[in-house]
């Protein structure tokens, strides 16, 4: 009796061991809607605009910048919204329980992107990402590059390979940016959109902002959002007006570096109530 019950415990044991692992991360390409690429792992999501948007008849969108995603930590739901936005008639701007988009991008560097800064301006991409690969992909991690020709920048050609490693259990994705062209030396500006921020944390090497909900358009504000930058060394912080408000660490590179930070996200309607709170998760990276 005692050999038999072993040996259904070893069954079921070795089917347990068996089973895949559970994913905690996913991105993809979007083609059915507008070319987006969407990324989340288990607490945060995103997605950064594509070719078809830029053409679609509602005005020319082309922006590096991320689009948060508010979403209470658990399961992954970036498929599911697009399928209810698409094929079921239930708007993503509007939480039907497990988060919405209430995050409002527009022209800009977003909740975490990059861009070379000239004489005070940000010179974004002339279009959206053009093709994409993923590099690697676990049930914990993935890392996807996302790859924009070459634009003018002051008279010269600049192109930018873009590359996010989304890691399950973190607020916050790393961002490898690397900027190739014919120019000698570039400065870079990576940062955020700021909306109606109600605080801000800023210090050497990282800053982390707390605002209202920017897209209101489909129901009222529902929470407040916590975005924030970390870089890996001291960096030049600054606030930029022009173009758009941004807060922005300055870099300055030659052709073919790169420019890494990790950039995060958060939503009240999830394990993180203020802006107390979100400081500290920030400072903590």
């Amino acid at each position: 009796m005692k050999k038999f019950l072993f040996v259904i415990a070893s069954l079921i044991c070795l089917s347990a061991c068996n089973q895949p692992a559970e994913n905690k991360v996913f991105a993809r390409f979007v083609p059915e809607r507008y070319d987006d690429f969407v990324f989340e792992n288990n607490l945060i999501s995103g997605r950064i605009y594509g070719e078809a948007l830029e053409s679609c008849g509602k005005g020319q969108i082309t922006s590096p910048g991320v689009d948060v995603w508010v979403k209470v930590p658990g399961a992954l739901v970036a498929d599911q919204r697009y399928k209810d936005e698409l094929e079921n008639g239930k708007s993503y701007h509007i939480n039907w329980g497990n988060g919405k988009d209430c995050y409002k991008v527009a022209v800009s560097l977003g909740a975490g992107a990059s861009s070379p800064l000239i004489d005070g301006q940000i010179i974004y991409p002339a279009t959206n990402y053009r093709s994409y690969e993923i590099l690697t992909q676990t049930p914990e991690e993935i890392a996807f590059v996302l790859h924009y020709p070459a634009w003018d920048v002051d008279g010269h050609q600049v192109s930018l390979d873009r590359k996010i490693t989304v890691t399950a259990g973190s607020y916050f994705c790393l961002s490898e940016d690397t900027y190739s062209g014919d120019f000698e030396a570039l400065t870079i500006a990576a940062g955020i959109f700021t909306h109606d921020v109600e605080e801000s944390c800023i210090e050497n090497d990282r800053f982390a902002i707390w605002e209202h909900a920017s897209d209101t358009s489909a129901e009222p504000e529902d929470g407040m959002i916590g975005v924030g930058i970390v870089f890996p060394e001291d960096t030049q912080i600054v606030t930029i007006e022009a173009n758009r408000p941004h807060l922005v660490g300055i870099r300055n590179i030659k052709p073919g570096e790169t420019v890494a930070y990790r950039f995060g996200s958060c939503w009240t309607k999830g394990d993180i109530k203020t802006a107390s709170d979100w400081f500290d998760m920030v400072r903590a990276q």
